[in-house]
Formats: C-alpha cells, sequence, structure tokens
C-alpha cells in the first residue's frame, strides 16, 4: 500500500467507530439527493467505500469505480489503486466523481481537482464530501496536531474549495452542510435541526455538487494571405509546390 494511500484506509476503519458512523449516516442520506438527475455509464468514488455502496448503487449510473481498492470487499464493484492526484483513467471518459474526504487528506488537494476535472466528461458532476475547517470540529483538529484519523487532516472551508472550482471551470450547483453536533458521539440529534437553523455554516460536513463546464469558443480560421518565414530570421519562405499555374 502507498503511504499515500494509508489515511484513506485508515478512514475506512474510523466509519466504522460510534462517531463515524453518524456521520457517514448524514453523507448518505445527502448523497442520495446529491446523485438525482445523473445518468450515464461510471462513476469514480475517491474514498468512502464502505459507506455508500447501496447509495450508488441505486443511482442512475451504471457502474462504480472505487479508488482506493478495498480488496477485502471485492462485492463492491471495479476497483482500482493508485493516487488520487494521477488517475490511471482517460480524459473525458467519467460521467461523475465522487471525492469522499479526499480533499481532506490528499497532499495536494488542487491537484486531486484537477484530475477530477480531467476525467470528466463535459457536464460531468463532480460531489464532494469535506470536513469544514470552519466548525467545531475544525477547530478541534487544531488542537490535536499530528493526530489520528479524521484530526490529521487538513481540513479545508467550501469557499476555498469553490474558489478553486470556479479556476478549473466548474458552476457549483448545490451546498449543504451536515453534522452540527461536537465532535464525540451521544449529543441530541436536536442540535442538528437547530444547526441547520440558526448556525448553518457551522456544520462539520460541507457537501458541494459541482457540473463541469465547457466554454464554446469559434475558432479564427488561419489566414493564408500572409507567408511567414519558417524560422525567425531566416530568409526562407514557404513554396508554392503543387500551385504553379499554367
Amino acid at each position: 500500500m502507498s503511504p499515500g494511500l494509508e489515511p484513506f484506509t485508515q478512514f475506512e476503519d474510523w466509519y466504522q467507530s460510534p462517531l463515524g458512523r453518524e456521520v457517514a449516516a448524514q453523507e448518505a442520506a445527502c448523497l442520495e439527493g446529491m446523485l438525482e438527475g445523473i445518468f450515464g455509464h461510471y462513476l469514480l468514488q475517491v474514498g468512502g467505500a464502505a459507506g455508500f455502496g447501496e447509495v450508488v448503487a441505486a443511482s442512475p449510473i451504471r457502474h462504480r469505480i472505487l479508488l482506493p481498492a478495498a480488496v477485502h470487499r471485492a462485492e463492491l464493484g471495479m476497483q482500482i489503486v493508485a493516487s488520487p492526484e494521477h488517475l490511471p483513467v482517460a480524459s473525458d471518459s467519467l460521467d461523475a466523481v465522487l471525492l469522499a474526504h479526499s480533499l481532506d487528506f490528499a497532499p495536494d488537494p488542487r491537484q486531486v481537482l484537477r484530475e477530477a476535472e480531467r476525467v470528466l466528461i463535459p457536464e460531468g458532476r463532480l460531489l464532494i464530501l469535506g470536513f469544514n475547517a470552519l466548525s467545531p470540529w475544525g477547530i478541534w483538529s487544531l488542537a490535536r496536531p499530528g493526530g489520528r484519523v479524521p484530526w490529521c487532516g487538513h481540513f479545508l472551508t467550501r469557499y476555498r474549495v469553490g474558489d478553486w472550482l470556479s479556476l478549473l471551470g466548474f458552476d457549483v450547483e448545490s451546498q449543504r452542510m451536515l453534522m452540527f453536533r461536537p465532535p464525540w458521539p451521544g449529543w441530541s440529534s436536536y442540535l442538528d435541526g437547530a444547526g441547520r437553523r440558526f448556525w448553518p455554516a457551522l456544520g462539520a460536513v460541507y457537501a458541494i455538487r459541482a457540473v463541469k463546464r465547457v466554454s464554446t469558443l469559434t475558432p479564427l480560421r488561419p489566414s493564408w494571405k500572409t507567408r511567414r518565414k519558417l524560422l525567425p530570421g531566416s530568409a526562407v519562405e514557404p513554396t508554392t509546390r503543387g500551385n504553379t499555374h499554367a
């Protein structure tokens, strides 16, 4: 296993903890709505392999590809082992990409987004789940430097991620904030309802759905009337071979 993939596999184990199960349940419910209206053949899911299998299987997308591979879970579908910063996937080939906390643990989150943009088809959808730096969870992670997953991650804000997406040519279609309870299990679910109403920007998890836009530029036809030199400073010009007139 590549050292760069270790946090992803550790995060899978954290999803099985009491706190992780609470997070996974809210994310799965949110993801179900985010997948509505997305059709196609292939979805690449980076991270969160064990938590969203049923949700993705129920979506209109036919096939799911997992990264990193959960070799002990063969029933999850097609699997690959690779760095999220360097996907072994052809450009413009996927209908959707799901980054489940991939930006939190990747050494270069912007490169992960660039790779997602590369492999998506025009009008393809990018779904992102990430821990919010502007939340009690973000503060807790700062108080535990060098801690275990998930606190060892580099939490971001949805605003920063939105700026990166805009630079890559994405349009954000929807955003949601989840999990307003403190970062330990046992607190009443009442806090989630109150948080959505009174402090909606402070959720522990942000969920973003974006679409890849491709600008349609009208190419300019070259002017064949201007005969340029082959090399700068050279006196040699293109010949007119084959264009002689009787």
